[in-house]
């Protein structure tokens, strides 16, 4: 039997936030393609929904409630993780927290480092120890895997009132692109997703919205996105398939970056 391009049999990918939104489309499209997934979230109810979705298509899948602020909860959940399934090829930060402020003279020094605790440290530690076990395999041996960090276009733009969600998303593309350069040698590659304006949980369900509407009208492809247009990349990066692509941010944005 001929094996399909971004075939993920036997490899294993862990989600941060994996139960709802980009985080689910995400895990969709790896167990669609025949991967493990390893979802991390903090709703227990949310992560046995998803547990159950992913398990009708097929994929072997675990979820645990982890709280990505906590690095000691992080490397507890890789523990587990190894423990049951052996082995770690992907790792998909995806966790963080919306935007809420709307000016930068009025967010507070508590909110801005409890923000950056889950959407920027939160994210470092999955990556980092994600990498750690993956180096490990390959000095065992087998090179290879894949971080990859969910970013958006505010790694690009500047964004008013929100410098903390900014912020900790352009660290973040830094940081991966510093990934890249460090373990290349390993086989690891690292690379960022910048989505566009996704629809999601966090961004209202249903119909589409006025604020839908005047986002899609900024790009080519006057929609929204969603989650399911994201699981393609997922399987892509994931899989072997991608074993030369390293450091990029990768932009899925029906084309708003380009639209001058």
């Amino acid at each position: 039997m001929t094996q399909g391009l971004f075939d993920l049999t036997g490899k294993v990918a862990v989600i941060t936030g994996g139960n709802s939104g980009l985080g689910l489309g995400f895990a969709r499209g790896i167990a669609k393609q025949g991967g493990s997934v390893v979802i991390w979230a903090r709703n227990a109810e949310k992560n046995a929904a998803a547990r159950r979705e992913l398990e009708s298509l097929g994929a072997r899948v675990a979820a645990r409630q982890v709280d990505v602020s906590s690095e000691e909860q992080i490397i507890a959940g890789y523990k587990a993780l190894i423990g049951e399934f052996g082995r770690l090829d992907c790792v998909i930060a995806n966790a963080g927290l919306p935007p809420t402020s709307n000016s930068t003279l009025e967010l507070s020094t508590q909110d801005y480092h409890a923000f950056l605790a889950v959407s920027m440290h939160g994210a470092f530690y999955t990556l980092r120890e994600g990498a750690r076990l993956m180096v490990q395999r390959a000095q065992a041996g087998e090179p290879g895997g894949s971080l990859i960090f969910c970013g958006s276009l505010s790694m690009f733009k500047g964004l008013a009132g929100k410098v903390q969600y900014a912020g900790s998303k352009a660290a973040l593309g830094a940081i991966i692109r510093s990934m890249a350069v460090e373990f290349g040698k390993y086989g690891i590659r690292a690379n960022s997703i910048a989505p566009g304006y996704i629809k999601t949980g966090m961004t209202g369900e249903g119909g589409l919205s006025a604020i839908d509407k005047y986002f899609a009208a900024k790009a080519p492809i006057a929609r929204p996105g969603y989650p399911a247009d994201f699981e393609g990349i997922a399987a892509y990066l994931a899989s072997d398939a991608s074993s030369y692509l390293t450091g990029e941010t990768i932009t899925i944005d029906g084309g708003c970056m380009v639209n001058l």
